[in-house]
């Protein structure tokens, strides 16, 4: 799962009552937040299942790349979240004014998909249905993202002053649960050999759950929470009024953050995360569909994450203790490398998979490989996450730490999300295939692949894959940005607070 922003500065801030935290009380606050978070977490799980579900429905690449979209609003939530937090009904509430229709239309999308998404889905005789799957699960996300802003606002005066750290918590947790019941159980329940084998005696063709019957539950469980949180738990206008959290002006807020890009160091630092990903492009975004192509179930696949979610809380906390110095980045950088490698390892495991894996049964020992070759890579992984996030939060103004923050996080998260997609995209422009009947059809399209194998009676073999070639131009271009990347990151950690400052910066104009 793709790492999303944390709470704002009010979580931030409040660390230092963790000591004289106090949960009695506040029980209810924190279960309702926890089940939030998870209701957030059960579409981004979805996002990441569909990819999985339309590899073997002979859809291309650039499909792939189009549907990678769905990934993008939150990336892309600060844009309009200035209007979300100063835009509401005092009588109603503020965060009651979105969340309740913000979670009704999710609840509502999931009840339509239900309806037709076998249909956009396609089958054996029809293909997917690409744009509009892009379309719903586009418009799922912007509502979870909408969510996201509003729950993480509300912690800050849901819980006492004492508890708010423990939003953070509720942040991780249960969104790590939504996306695990979203993607690893909803994958594991489809799959009818994964059902067969472990969890009935009579076997079947169609797993215990399908995608509709999972999108119709989730969508009356919306509607059924949504309908309680609007009828039973009310605001505390008192304690917003207190903390200045009505005290809200949009204008201002649009007008802060371009302040803040105006910030030399901070121009320099957007060309650094927009650009810092693209060395490992193919390995995240293409690998894991090319394995699953190669063979792999992806039911099986999918229970990878299994082993990594203990490992995804474990190692920030081992990480950070690197991290808390004056050069947070120089484990970033340091980390850079091995991820790079790992492109090309990521190439070799899917050239000898089709060679291991027959039959869709994977064996024990290269099952094994696979989990600890991805365990290897979740260090690295974190590695940088966690060396980025104390870097960010080394340079935010506390003046304006959320909105610093918020919009740091946000770069950092559109800086993996567009090199994913065009990753995905140029795969089948790279890739060389030949009809085995009319050598002058390239199947470079699905029509022209329909005529091979339809008008031709042929197949389209491939004659060299464009993943291949994809992995070692993002291995030069990481390490030609390496060089580059090194010398920026040592510069930006070598200047005085006083650079990174938007108030001080304005006095100085």
């Amino acid at each position: 799962m793709e790492k999303r922003d944390s709470l704002e500065d009010g979580i931030r801030e409040s660390n230092h009552v963790q000591e004289c935290s106090d949960l009695r009380g506040d029980e209810k606050n924190i279960a309702i937040l926890l089940f939030l978070y998870l209701l957030q977490g059960i579409p981004l799980g979805l996002c990441g299942s569909i990819p999985m579900l339309l590899q073997n429905r002979n859809i291309s690449y650039r499909q792939q790349a189009e549907f990678s979209f769905v990934q993008w609003p939150f990336s892309l939530k600060l844009f309009w979240a200035p209007i979300v937090d100063s835009v509401f009904s005092q009588t109603f509430g503020r965060r009651k004014t979105w969340l309740i229709p913000t979670q009704y239309l999710m609840g509502f999308f999931m009840l339509l998909l239900s309806g037709h998404v076998d249909q956009w889905l396609g089958n054996r005789t029809t293909q997917p249905n690409i744009e509009m799957l892009t379309v719903i699960f586009f418009a799922l996300n912007v509502l979870a993202a909408t969510q996201d802003i509003v729950v993480d606002g509300w912690a800050l005066t849901m819980l006492r002053r004492c508890n708010v750290g423990y939003a953070s918590t509720c942040n991780s947790v249960g969104q790590t649960a939504g996306y695990f019941i979203g993607y690893v159980l909803f994958m594991a329940l489809e799959s009818a050999e994964f059902c067969n084998s472990y969890l009935r005696s009579t076997p079947s063709n169609e797993g215990i759950l399908s995608l509709p019957d999972f999108l119709y539950f989730w969508g009356w469980i919306f509607i059924i929470t949504t309908t309680l949180i609007a009828l039973f738990k009310h605001e505390d206008l008192e304690k917003m009024h207190k903390s200045g959290d009505l005290n809200t002006d949009v204008k201002h807020a649009y007008k802060l953050l371009w302040n803040i890009v105006k910030l030399p160091s901070i121009k320099t630092i957007i060309i650094f995360l927009l650009t810092a990903k693209i060395g490992f492009s193919a390995c995240d975004a293409v690998t894991g569909l090319k394995l699953v192509e190669a063979g792999i179930p992806k039911e099986k696949f999918a229970l990878m994450a299994v082993p990594m979610i203990p490992l995804q809380i474990l190692l920030p906390l081992a990480i950070s203790k690197y991290t808390v110095g004056p050069r947070p980045m120089d484990v970033y950088i340091m980390a850079m490398p091995y991820r790079l490698a790992f492109g090309l390892i990521a190439a070799f495991l899917v050239w000898v998979t089709p060679y291991v894996v027959t039959g869709g049964q994977v064996p024990v020992y290269y099952f094994i490989v696979l989990i600890a070759i991805y365990l290897v890579h979740q260090v690295f992984t974190s590695s940088m996450f966690v060396a980025s996030m104390a870097f960010f939060a080394k340079i935010s103004d506390p003046a304006v730490g959320g909105t610093y923050m918020t919009l740091l996080n946000t770069l950092s998260n559109l800086g993996g999300n567009w090199p994913a997609t065009a990753a995905l995209w140029f795969v089948d422009p790279l890739t060389f295939r030949q009809c085995s009947t009319d050598p002058s059809n390239d199947c470079s399209t699905i029509s022209k692949r329909e005529l091979c194998t339809d008008a031709h009676n042929g197949v389209c073999n491939m004659q060299f894959d464009g993943y291949y070639i994809e992995s070692i131009i993002c291995l030069i271009v990481g390490l030609v940005w390496l060089r580059w990347g090194r010398r920026k990151i040592d510069l930006l950690q070598s200047r005085p607070m006083s650079a990174w400052k938007i108030i001080l910066a304005k006095q100085n104009r």
